[in-house]
């Protein structure tokens, strides 16, 4: 039974960081050392980001707190608020990007019901509340209260994949099953300044967005269908358990990225692909080029370069995800979601028949591999999602970010 993807919309929040401007902020903080200054110019700079967007509205020149705590503009000093506060933001806006993603996926499924959703999936690794955003998502766009609901939590930046592979086999298990996957991060709660290179790099990668898809084997979707899911495969890399990890600590979430993750991932990528290819043998036994769309995770600018030179990908298979990287950074599990989109809204090339193949990964604590094998069906209408009415998509805002995003996983 083929499982489809009927809709994948994007969302983010409306205050947009400039990577400059934030390198500038977090290189002025008082007790940084040398080396920690040297790290944050290193870092920002060496990013490949431009944009990222932000839940934390005080991390703009635009806007004035009487009782600042993530960036107080006066003193120019970025602040360091508790878990708890971090968490209680967390759960109101977190919730609002659950629900417009959501929001949005539904309504580019025409072809199916707000009460013909049987499951839901949500998905962060940022913050926690009870009743969590699957509740919140069933109360606020009226789903059938009795829909079954999954939430996927604290698992990092590969976790879209096993919730769309679970989507997957709800619908192989109830072929009239129809379910909405929603992913939401706000890694920028977690923004500190630090002399710690970890914490470094997460601030100069890290930012906050949502993606939705909905999915279904019903038949009646198969016409309008963007894509089939059509393999997935996890592998454990052997080396690298302390290299990404996703702590929580008094002050917020603590990242660990190790300088040696794009080695690792170097070193086993093409073996976190063989089981992946081995579901279809005649594709195994091409190079890899000829698969034509690559949706791969961008974990960061290094992590990309080291895949596309392992497995001789071009640049234009690269596109999609340097682009989002460019333009979003890294959102954590929404970000692969962002790179499908992307895909999708290309042209399909002429000539084409039966679709276009999709070989999509992500990576994250473990150190995780997952891999996806899909079928695209169609073009994807391009200038829905992602991007709010404060910005447009060439990157630029009305009014420019001061400040700074993020440590999330």
């Amino acid at each position: 039974m083929t499982a489809y993807v009927c809709s994948l919309e994007t969302a983010v929040p409306a205050t947009k960081l400039v990577q400059s401007e934030a390198r500038d902020v977090f290189a002025a903080q008082p007790g940084l050392s040398r080396l920690g200054s040297r790290l944050v110019n290193t870092c920002f700079d060496g990013a490949a980001i431009e944009t990222r967007f932000t839940a934390v509205e005080e991390l703009t020149n635009t806007s004035r707190s009487d009782n600042p705590q993530f960036y107080d503009q006066e003193s120019g000093l970025l602040l360091n608020p508790s878990t708890k506060v971090r968490n209680d933001i967390f759960a109101r806006e977190a919730t609002k990007l659950f629900v417009e993603a959501s929001r949005a996926a539904l309504e580019a499924a025409p072809e199916l019901d707000l009460l013909d959703i049987t499951h839901l999936i949500t998905v962060s690794c940022t913050g926690f509340f009870n009743p969590g955003p699957d509740y919140k998502v069933v109360r606020e766009l009226g789903l059938n209260p009795a829909v079954q609901r999954y939430h996927l939590g604290f698992m990092g930046c590969y976790a879209a994949f096993p919730a769309l592979r679970a989507a997957r086999l709800f619908c192989e298990a109830d072929p009239r099953a129809a379910v909405l996957v929603v992913c939401a991060e706000l890694c920028s709660l977690h923004v500190r300044t630090s002399n710690d290179p970890d914490a470094i790099m997460g601030s100069a990668l890290f930012a906050d967005g949502a993606a939705a898809a909905v999915v279904t084997a019903r038949p009646e979707a198969r016409d309008s269908a963007l894509l089939t899911l059509d393999h997935f495969e996890t592998v454990l890399t052997p080396v690298g358990e302390d290299s990404m990890a996703w702590n929580i600590g008094d002050n917020g979430f603590e990242m660990v990225l190790g300088n040696y993750v794009p080695h690792i991932i170097d070193d086993h990528i093409v073996g976190a692909l063989e089981p992946l290819l081995a579901r279809e043998p005649e594709l195994a036994a091409l190079p890899y080029t000829s698969i034509p769309h690559w949706a791969i995770h961008p974990g960061g600018r290094s992590i990309l370069d080291k895949v596309q030179s392992r497995l001789s990908l071009t640049e234009k298979q690269l596109v999609p995800a340097r682009d989002i990287l460019r333009h979003y950074g890294n959102m954590s599990s929404a970000t692969v979601l962002f790179v499908l989109k992307h895909v999708l809204e290309e042209p399909i090339r002429e000539g084409t028949r039966g679709g276009e193949r999709i070989c999509s990964m992500a990576f994250g604590p473990g150190l995780t591999v997952e891999t996806g094998l899909f079928t695209k069906l169609r073009q994807a209408d391009a200038g829905r999602g992602a991007v709010p009415d404060t910005a447009t998509r060439d990157g630029r805002a009305p009014a420019p970010a001061v400040s700074e995003a993020t440590a999330a996983g």
